[in-house]
C-alpha cells in the first residue's frame, strides 16, 4: 500500500519522520508491546512461536535492538493486526529506525544503553550534576583534563575520539531544533579545580557564555541548600515533545547505568527536578556566583 503522508499515524498519533532512529525505535517497541498484549500473548509465547532467543522480544519492545521490517510484519500477523494503515506505519518505523546515525562510528567508546541516541532525539533535558560540569557544557580543555585523570592508560588516539564525541554532542545546543537544557550543578562543581587555574577560568567563562543561549538554563545549588533527594549521584530526565509516555530518567553510576521508564517514576523525578530547581540559585544569581569566582 503506498503512503500518501510523510507522517503516518499510529492510532491517531502522528509519527514524525524527522525524528531520530532511537525515538522511532522506542515508538515501535511501545506499539508492538501493545499489540502483543491485546493479542493475549506473553513474550515467552512469541519467542517460542518464532524459535527466537528468549530475550529477543524483550529487546525489541524496550528498543534495545533495531527490529527488521520482516520481523515486524511477522509479529503483526501473529498478533492479528489487520489495519493496513497502522501496519504500514509500523513498518515505516522499522525501516527508518535502522538508518545509520552520526554516532555509529563511536559505538566502540560509548557506554551501553543508548544515552547519546536518546539525547539526540530529546526535545528537553533536565540534568543534575553533583561532581563535574555537565558534558554538554564542558570545554575541550576541561574534557581532556577529565580524560587524563579517568583514562590515563588509554592511547592518545582513543582520548582524541572521546573528546571529539563529546564536542560533537554539544551541537544539540546550537543546531536545528536545539535541545532545551536545564542544568542544575552543585556549588562544588564550580569550585573544584579541574586541569588547573587556566582550564577552570576558561570553563567558568564558557558557562557564562553558554548560559546566555535562549534554550539553556543554568542554576547552581549552593552548599547551604542542605540535603535533597539527588544526593546519591547524577541524574538526567530526557523528555520528548508530544510523547511523554516515552520520557526516560537516566542515572549514571560507577557500578552501571540505570534507565527508568515507568511513568510513575518518571513523574516522581520530574517533580523532584522542579523542587531542586526551586531551591537552587536562579540563573541571574548563578552567573553572579560564577563571576565572583573569576574575580577571586
Amino acid at each position: 500500500m503506498g503512503r500518501s503522508d510523510d507522517n503516518p499515524k499510529i492510532e491517531g498519533v502522528t509519527v514524525s519522520m524527522d525524528e531520530g532512529p532511537t525515538l522511532r525505535r522506542r515508538r515501535l517497541g511501545t506499539e508492538l508491546k501493545r499489540c502483543r498484549e491485546r493479542a493475549g500473548l506473553t513474550q515467552e509465547n512469541v519467542s517460542r512461536h518464532f524459535e527466537w532467543h528468549a530475550a529477543k522480544v524483550t529487546r525489541i519492545e524496550t528498543a534495545r535492538v533495531a527490529v527488521t521490517p520482516r520481523d515486524v510484519r511477522d509479529l503483526l500477523v501473529l498478533y492479528g493486526v489487520e489495519d493496513e494503515q497502522y501496519r504500514e506505519a509500523l513498518l515505516e518505523l522499522a525501516r527508518s529506525s535502522r538508518q545509520k546515525t552520526w554516532w555509529a562510528d563511536y559505538r566502540d567508546i560509548m557506554r551501553p544503553g543508548g544515552f547519546i541516541g536518546l539525547e539526540a532525539d530529546a526535545s528537553s533535558l533536565r540534568d543534575w550534576a553533583p561532581i563535574i560540569v555537565p558534558g554538554l557544557l564542558q570545554t575541550e580543555a576541561y574534557i581532556r583534563a577529565l580524560m587524563r585523570t579517568g583514562r590515563a592508560a588509554d592511547p592518545p588516539q582513543h582520548i582524541d575520539r572521546r573528546v571529539a564525541l563529546r564536542l560533537k554532542r554539544q551541537g544539540r545546543l546550537t543546531g536545528a531544533n536545539p535541545l532545551d537544557l536545564l542544568a542544575i550543578i552543585d556549588e562544588s562543581v564550580v569550585r573544584r579545580s579541574v586541569g588547573g587555574p587556566e582550564v577552570m577560568e576558561e570553563q567558568l567563562r564558557h558557562l557564562i557564555d553558554v548560559a546566555k543561549l535562549p534554550n539553556v538554563t543554568l542554576q547552581i545549588l549552593p552548599f547551604d541548600a542542605g540535603e535533597h533527594p539527588f544526593l546519591g549521584g547524577s541524574a538526567a530526565l530526557l523528555e520528548f515533545r508530544g510523547t511523554t509516555h516515552l520520557d526516560v530518567v537516566y542515572l549514571e553510576g560507577l557500578a552501571g547505568d540505570l534507565y527508568e521508564e515507568q511513568h510513575s517514576e518518571v513523574a516522581r523525578y520530574r517533580a523532584e527536578f522542579e523542587a531542586l530547581s526551586a531551591r537552587a540559585l536562579d540563573p541571574r544569581l548563578t552567573l553572579k556566583m560564577i563571576e565572583s569566582l573569576l574575580r577571586a
